[in-house]
């Protein structure tokens, strides 16, 4: 890294949405220095193929990057590998790992978060992993081998995601959930039951109410999983996917003020003057009803990213972009846009395919506030992407007109 002589755009967190934002700043038309730091000695990348096209082999990981290095030199974007120990947002500057003070204009929090782990003897065994960065990805597709038992702990989309792509891969796949359904609040329980239904005719060995309460080595090379039930499992490979821990640490260090995430406001700006934070790590104001929200999606990276650059450059940009996000497992696709948690009438619409479902949700007005649906990738994308576009656009309509198919959802858009 350069020596700093200017204060320049920092970014902690070299993931989507700092890769995203270091190009946003440029594009807008930034001169000055961007330094951007992560952990991870990868420039950044996508993370939804890991689960997927990257353990199958459809993917390269070079195909997941957002920034090359021939494009990072040719923005002069600085990426240095290393932590931030501490930000001083009185002195505009935060410490780096290697003892040098690095001042900033505007500094951009993009640390997202961390994998949880599980609080169980063996957790720490060498066969138990989590999926979180390329690194993960690279150590686990190896071990996906036909034959080979992989054993999921969590029925979120990452599990169901590595559950489709071990099976793909020829994988015996068993995949356990503490709670009595899939995919917990994120998507309606008729929703899971298809996907659960999906899982179970592809050959996984979904246990639902079952956790591992013990991993412990054998004298082979499985690992002896104990149980709830009291039914021990062996295992090649374990992936423990419940979900992440925003990384809060420093900005709780700093004073920023913490509630789920860091707090910010519309602008993504948070309680101290210049610091921004966006995506996974950001706790921020829904679009649909003000109220404070957290979304770990590629979507929310995306769009955040573009907003909080514009905002460090001391623009007055609010953040509008309706929640959206997609599971890809086996040909079938799941989707949930806008807020269903919103809507106080839910509206099932018929797809023509018994295994596609399409939901719509009212708020008291009558505007389409959510969207969730899955089945058949072929049958199910066209009518979620315009679901999605209502829901966007802030349309109102009747429960009548969304049940009845012979109103095109098109329609609505123009009516």
């Amino acid at each position: 890294m350069q020596p700093n002589t200017e204060p320049a755009m920092v970014i902690v967190g070299a993931g989507h949405v700092g890769g995203r934002a270091a190009l946003a700043l440029r594009e807008a038309g930034w001169t000055g220095e961007i330094v951007l730091i992560g952990s991870e000695s990868a420039l950044p990348y996508e993370r939804p193929p890991l689960s997927k096209g990257v353990l199958t082999g459809a993917q390269t990981l070079a195909q997941t990057a957002i920034l090359t290095p021939e494009a990072c030199d040719a923005a002069r974007i600085t990426h240095w590998t290393g932590t931030v120990t501490a930000i001083h947002p009185m002195a505009r500057s935060v410490s780096l790992s290697d003892g040098r003070s690095l001042s900033y204009k505007s500094l951009l929090l993009a640390t997202g978060g961390h994998a949880r782990v599980l609080a169980i003897p063996g957790a720490d065994h060498a066969a138990v992993q989590a999926l979180r960065t390329q690194a993960d990805a690279i150590a686990l597709a190896p071990r996906l081998k036909a034959g080979a038992h992989v054993v999921l702990v969590g029925g979120g989309f990452i599990g169901l995601e590595v559950a489709a792509s071990a099976r793909a891969m020829g994988c015996r796949v068993t995949l356990l959930e503490g709670a009595p359904r899939l995919m917990g609040r994120a998507v309606p329980a008729s929703v899971a039951d298809r996907v659960l239904a999906l899982h179970r005719r592809h050959g996984v060995d979904v246990r639902l109410g079952i956790v591992p309460r013990a991993f412990e080595a054998t004298d082979g090379v499985a690992l002896r999983i104990h149980l709830t039930d009291g039914e021990p499992l062996l295992a090649d490979v374990v992936v423990v996917g419940i979900g992440i821990e925003p990384a809060t640490e420093l900005a709780r260090g700093a004073g920023l003020r913490i509630e789920r995430g860091i707090v910010v406001d519309r602008r993504l700006a948070t309680s101290a003057a210049g610091v921004y934070a966006a995506g996974d790590v950001a706790e921020f104001p829904s679009p649909l009803s003000g109220l404070p929200i957290r979304q770990e999606t590629w979507h929310n990276a995306e769009t955040q990213a573009r907003v909080a650059a514009l905002n460090m450059l001391g623009g007055d940009e609010s953040y509008r972009s309706s929640a959206w996000f997609w599971s890809d497992q086996y040909d079938w696709q799941l989707q949930v846009s806008g807020e269903p948690a919103l809507g106080v009438t839910a509206v099932q619409r018929p797809l023509g395919d018994v295994d596609a479902e399409l939901n719509l949700y009212l708020n008291a007005d009558g505007r389409i506030v959510g969207v969730s649906g899955c089945g058949p990738t072929s049958v199910v994308a066209k009518e979620l992407k315009l679901a999605r576009t209502l829901v966007e656009r802030g349309v109102h309509a009747s429960a009548e007109q969304l049940a009845d198919p012979a109103v095109k959802l098109k329609s609505l858009l123009t009516a």
